[in-house]
């Protein structure tokens, strides 16, 4: 005969009570436990609810968690964790009664560990919840859920520093750390917590950015975001806002009286408002006049006086007109005397010898130490001229059209070096308009001047020139010109998202002047050079100061007056105009890389047991290596091994460096994590030139002077490099380090054709004989195919004379390094038999 309904419900809670290990059930038809006949009768058809249901839980660190259900009315309560029931043992039980309702209460607390939570694996939760039992029924809580409690260290993207005008919109963001839960952001301004509640100018976005409404004064300052939760409390590297003030005129004031000279004039003051910290002083004029109207001028001479007034007039125009004669005279004599001094077949020949003759000096050497008087128009030196190039071994020369007088006669040929003084240079420039364009850093500035012959600037030791080819500067002009690498804190070049700076900024100028043809600006990159990842731009400032796109590499236009060759390692602007550029990427992927070269110093003598070694990661540019090297000779640093390259990818992942492998026995590290890290952002955008991380490591003995470990740096899933270090820190290598920093024992301005390989006369012949087309290709579409410079046809094609633009260009990557008898075999090559004048072998061709 089956069992009713209410004695299947006491026979499952049976079963289940003998499961956890009770004792005194018995499956009959009307037999209870004795706990449930000590239930009232009044409630034992009342199903039971919950007072109190267990709650969301957080382990923290591993301290256990505690869960509470408390039921009524109900004769039993055991909880189920993860779809398994927990053991009666795990349980404690109280009981009470409601004096309200003379219920029976019922509460059952369990504790669960972090073991318990670890051994949940896969994407399950690990969750808990009470089953209560009467007579009646059964009833379920809510599931709680307990997670373990953590804050990682690092923020997915911490603020950076800004410098915004009054009045900008300014937004600093920040991604909080991963954690659980959640964290709760804060920002910090100079350690002050800021409250938008009671500064209304501030504003917190729900994805945790901090947004300044408008700018003012007050808000400069050191801002910090603070991620916490229940676990830890983090914070970012602070971010500098510096606000500035840009200057404005006030007013023009009203127009002055008309002076004895005719003239008015009014004038304005820049204070409205006055420019603060850095911001920008007024551009224009502050003063303004204006000649006045015949009846406003003062009458200060009348009648007889007036015809002596135009008596000497006319004596003093006549005196300027005969000097004027004079001079002019003087001057086509003097240039007459100049064209009849042909310059000798010497100067045909000089410069291409090899680059490693030692030459000896020539009869007339006292003529090459003549610097040139580069403050006239023209210059002429009497008797031979030769360039810096070997001068031992004339050519055979034989005849060709290569020896054939050029149409337009004879040349005046400045050559030398510029040595005059950097601080005259400074004081001349002083007194011009474009002078605020050039910083006056004189050790990293070349300047010099230059006429029609063209000329050379280098920066030493940075990978940074300038070519001025010949007739880039029109005939009957002199310019003095200028190169400088700009440090990049003395420019804004705004950058946005994830653009990243990938050169150095560098400045040529005068801007402004007229150029006949395009010079050639030579600068470092720190990217994999594959326009496949990378979309990059050349940046150009203009006179505002603004900085404006100028070019898409890869998507030149040949009638825009920029355009780039792209190398490994090097940019060569093509560039009809100067003025200050700079190079800036936005990665097209995660396969975009930009080039890190590791640099390691120690200092240099060390007396106490503490010893450090500087890690420096900065963009893989000669610039920035000058820099640092620079700087640690300041401080009395030594280079302790030979620089690396790393390629940081473009993954978010930061860099990490950690020390290994030392002996326990004479050193340990002071270092508390087993790491160090650099944010990627830090590194990415380029805005600061060199990063650097110091491990201190501690000696046990101050005889320990050996030191062997494994330095390593990595990108996070990405690609390292690790540095072998056995060295004697005691022994001073400073000597040593003289070898990675090469000076540059050229000069850094060079004029005329001392800055060229291929001389003037000889260069003209074969723009000449290669220029024009010919049927069988043999012209400069072939020289360009030789030099592997084929991608670039259509650009020389567009220019009146390509193969000047190919010579050009071959001068600007060759000038240390160039192969003249290479460029003459190639010559030889296309089939041009005059080229063999070139060849040399033995002093013989």
């Amino acid at each position: 005969m089956p069992l009713p309904l209410g004695s299947f419900v006491r026979c499952r809670s049976a079963l289940l009570a003998l499961w956890l290990g009770l004792a005194g059930f018995t499956c009959a038809g009307g037999s209870e436990h004795a706990a449930t006949a000590a239930l009232p009768a009044a409630f034992s058809d009342l199903l039971p609810h919950f007072l109190v249901e267990p709650e969301d839980e957080y382990i923290v660190k591993n301290k256990p968690v505690t869960l509470t259900c408390r039921s009524t009315p109900a004769t039993q309560i055991y909880f189920k964790c993860n779809g398994e029931w927990v053991h009666q043992d795990d349980h404690t039980i109280e009981r009470s009664v409601d004096p309200a309702t003379a219920l029976p209460i019922m509460q059952v607390t369990i504790e669960i560990t972090r073991q318990q939570v670890e051994k949940v694996f896969g994407l399950d939760e690990y969750w808990c919840q009470c089953v209560a039992w009467s007579t009646t029924g059964t009833q379920k809580s809510q599931k709680a859920y307990i997670r373990i409690a953590y804050l990682r260290k690092n923020f997915e993207e911490e603020p950076q520093g800004k410098e915004v005008a009054l009045d900008q919109e300014v937004l600093l963001r920040c991604h909080p750390p991963e954690g659980v839960p959640q964290a709760e952001v804060e920002w910090q301004r100079n350690e002050d917590v800021v409250d938008p509640a009671s500064d209304p100018n501030f504003f917190i976005t729900a994805d945790h950015n901090l947004v300044i409404k408008k700018a003012r004064l007050a808000d400069t300052g050191n801002y910090t975001c603070v991620a916490k939760n229940i676990v830890a409390r983090r914070r970012s590297n602070s971010a500098t806002v510096l606000v500035y003030v840009d200057g404005g005129w006030s007013e023009w004031s009203k127009w002055s009286a008309c002076g004895a000279d005719c003239s008015m004039w009014r004038s304005r003051e820049c204070t409205q408002p006055s420019p603060g910290t850095g911001g920008k002083d007024c551009q224009g004029l502050d003063l303004q006049s204006l000649n006045c109207t015949s009846e406003q001028c003062p009458q200060t001479v009348s009648g007889a006086e007036d015809v002596a007034l135009y008596v000497g007039m006319v004596a003093v125009a006549l005196c300027l007109t005969l000097l004027l004669i004079v001079v002019v005279l003087v001057y086509r004599r003097k240039k007459e005397g100049l064209d009849a001094d042909v310059a000798d077949s010497s100067i045909l020949t000089t410069g291409f010898q090899p680059m490693g003759i030692k030459p000896s000096k020539p009869e007339n050497s006292h003529l090459l130490t003549i610097q040139p008087d580069l403050t006239t128009t023209t210059t002429s030196y009497q008797g031979t001229l030769r360039s810096r190039h070997d001068t031992t071994g004339k050519f055979s020369l034989t005849n060709g059209p290569l020896l054939d007088p050029l149409p337009n006669g004879s040349h005046t040929l400045h050559n030398g070096k510029l040595n005059s003084d950097p601080a005259e240079f400074v004081s001349r420039l002083s007194t011009q308009s474009y002078f605020k364009t050039l910083p006056r850093d004189i050790a990293n500035t070349s300047y010099g001047t230059f006429n029609f012959l063209g000329g050379r600037l280098t920066i030493p030791n940075t990978g940074i020139s300038l070519l001025i080819p010949p007739e880039a500067i029109p005939r009957g002009k002199i310019y003095e010109i200028y190169l400088t690498v700009q440090r990049k804190e003395d420019l804004r070049l705004p950058l946005a998202g994830c653009q990243a700076l990938l050169s150095p900024i560098v400045s040529c100028g005068p801007p402004g002047v007229v150029l006949s043809r395009p010079v050639i600006l030579s600068v470092d990159h720190c990217f994999d050079a594959c326009l496949d990842n990378w979309a990059v731009r050349l940046k150009k400032q203009n006179y505002e100061g603004t900085w404006e796109d100028v070019l898409l590499m890869g998507e030149e236009l040949v009638s825009e007056p920029y355009y780039c060759q792209l190398e490994a390692e090097t940019c060569r602007l093509f560039s009809e105009q100067l003025g200050t550029f700079a190079l800036v990427g936005e990665s097209l992927h995660m396969g975009a890389a930009k080039r890190l070269r590791l640099v390691l110093f120690s200092d240099a003598y060390c007396s106490t047991l503490e010893y450090n070694i500087r890690v420096y990661c900065m963009d893989d540019t000669q610039d920035v290596f000058k820099e640092v090297m620079q700087m640690e000779r300041q401080l009395g640093g030594r280079l302790i091994d030979e620089p690396h390259v790393l390629l940081f990818k473009d993954s978010y992942h930061n860099l990490r460096l950690s020390i290994h492998d030392m002996p326990q026995a004479h050193w340990r590290s002071k270092l508390l994590a087993g790491y160090q890290e650099i944010p990627f952002y830090h590194i990415w955008n380029g805005s600061q030139r060199y990063l650097h991380c110091t491990f201190t490591l501690e000696r046990l003995s101050l005889s320990t002077c050996e030191l062997t470990c494994q330095l390593c740096v990595w990108q996070v899933e990405g690609e390292g490099q690790s540095f072998g270090l056995d060295f004697n820190i005691a022994k001073d290598t400073r000597a040593v380090d003289s070898e990675f920093l090469l000076m540059d024992s050229n000069a850094t301005a060079l004029a005329g054709p001392s800055a060229f390989q291929i001389p003037y006369l000889i260069r003209q012949k074969i723009c000449s004989s290669l220029d024009a087309p010919c049927p069988n290709g043999a012209d400069w579409r072939m020289l360009a195919q030789r030099l592997k410079l084929e991608r670039h046809m259509s650009f020389f094609a567009s220019k009146a004379s390509p193969t000047s633009m190919i010579l050009d260009l071959w001068e600007a990557q060759h000038f240390h390094s160039g192969n003249i008898n290479q460029l003459a075999t190639v010559m030889a090559d296309i089939g041009k038999q005059e080229a063999m004048i070139f060849l040399v072998s033995d002093g013989e061709c």
